[in-house]
């Protein structure tokens, strides 16, 4: 069977286990029979089905799926932007968007606080910023690839400058802290309500990535010989950047900055799956999905308090690259 397939039992084990970890272990079989009860197959007393759904459905559901979503959303991404750019060490935030993200985000927490508020200013200061990236390398006439990440670099330095300027604005007893905390990542404030607003583009963006996969794989070869075979390079080029820095945005308007799985987890995937973009680019979306789900139970469970999301997937993102490096070389270089 395919690497691929074997990641689907794989991420719904990964689902299992992240909804027994906690404070209050569950084993599975006490998840399964709660399931049953809900199906109506099995009762089970009042008290303990109001305690297992308190558990699953109120406080872990939220953040399991919620990992999933943004993993996926994040590695398929950093896949497409790769391929995009065909270079192994872009991410999703080449062109700006994590740093335009993280000054909407601060600039929300500034002026309200308000979750809906924040995650609104994060995802349109994303979306601005991958825009005025594509704005500044269209200055000078039709943007090559080099000029549209030197514009997404200059997008980037400029939002960070504004994001300085927040931090310099911001009360340090109250709202510098929140903001120095949303920068670092959190999964602990999604509730289900924001998961069903965000998962519909979320997933229709990651499915049209997948379905991108056979073009990109034509662009591998040079954009006049994916012209030839009917490829409408510059359509591709501009809708596989667009739906990326959409689910980009959203996902980091979710749960903050959460940082290396967009350069990680692609390499570790064509490890598994090998480089042709039709199979690598779902099998990052699967994998990065697992990736952070292990992450969050990381997070909430090796400390007395929570540790943020983004200090987890830096500390095991920097080995995890050190020891795909070898193998990216020689697939890239």
């Amino acid at each position: 069977m395919s690497p691929l397939f074997l990641l689907v039992p794989a991420l719904l084990a990964t689902l299992l286990l992240a909804l027994g970890v906690g404070r209050y272990p569950l084993p599975p079989v006490d998840i399964l029979a709660y399931l049953a009860s809900m199906l109506g197959l099995v009762d089970l007393p009042p008290e303990r089905a109001d305690l297992l759904h308190n558990l699953l459905v109120e406080i872990r559901l939220p953040r399991v799926l919620g990992a999933a979503l943004i993993g996926a959303a994040l590695s398929a991404s950093g896949a497409s932007f790769q391929a995009i750019f065909r270079n192994p060490l872009v991410s999703p935030g080449i062109l700006g968007v994590l740093g335009g993200a993280s000054f909407g985000a601060a600039l929300g927490v500034l002026i309200s606080g308000h979750w809906l508020v924040v995650q609104l200013a994060a995802f349109v200061m994303g979306v601005a910023a991958v825009f005025l990236g594509g704005l500044i390398a269209n200055l000078y006439g039709r943007a090559s690839i080099i000029v549209l990440v030197l514009g997404g670099m200059i997008s980037g330095a400029f939002f960070s400058a504004l994001l300085s300027l927040v931090k310099y604005a911001a009360d340090p007893a109250d709202r510098l802290p929140a903001i120095v905390y949303w920068l670092m990542g959190s999964l602990g404030a999604l509730d289900l309500s924001q998961l069903t607003f965000a998962s519909a583009p979320i997933l229709v963006g990651v499915a049209l990535l997948c379905a991108l996969g056979r073009a990109l794989d034509a662009m591998t070869m040079g954009d006049d010989e994916a012209a030839s075979l009917g490829v409408s390079v510059t359509a591709v080029r501009y809708g596989v950047i667009g739906l990326a820095t959409l689910i980009s945005s959203l996902s980091v308007s979710l749960a903050g900055m959460v940082g290396w799985i967009g350069l990680v987890v692609p390499h570790v995937a064509r490890l598994l799956i090998g480089p042709l973009n039709r199979r690598l680019i779902p099998a990052s979306a699967l994998l990065g999905a697992i990736f952070l789900i292990l992450a969050d139970c990381l997070s909430r469970t090796i400390a007395y308090a929570e540790i943020p999301i983004g200090v987890i997937t830096e500390l095991l993102g920097v080995p995890a690259f050190i020891l795909v490096l070898r193998h990216a070389r020689r697939g890239w270089l």
